[in-house]
């Protein structure tokens, strides 16, 4: 299965870089959320906000060596594209997901 600009081992990549930071956000330290969990007392927004991501430094979604890319808490992921777009498609990083628009 081809993620566009992604190779197509895209998803065990990223699992083996969440797991090697412990879930946790390499810029603000915040323990995210395991495949799977979904603790009840927490709200969709808040499971989204809890979610580690991974991070190109260099903003090229085709350069995938490992020392190009980090683990991110979606707020911190946010805020490293909020100046530079490079690599963002609609709705990437929206901590609420997709949104229709009328």
């Amino acid at each position: 299965m081809s993620q566009g600009v992604y190779p197509n081992n895209w998803k065990e990549i990223a699992i083996a870089l969440k797991a090697a930071s412990d879930w946790r956000c390499t810029r603000c330290g915040r323990v995210c959320l395991r495949p799977g969990e979904k603790p009840i007392d927490l709200t969709v927004s808040q499971r989204k906000a809890y979610t580690l991501q991974v991070h190109h430094w260099n903003y090229d979604p085709f350069d995938n060596r490992l020392e190009t890319l980090a683990c991110l808490c979606s707020g911190c992921h946010l805020y490293y594209h909020r100046f530079r777009r490079g690599n963002i498609s609609p709705g990437q990083l929206s901590l609420f997901g997709k949104q229709k628009v009328s």
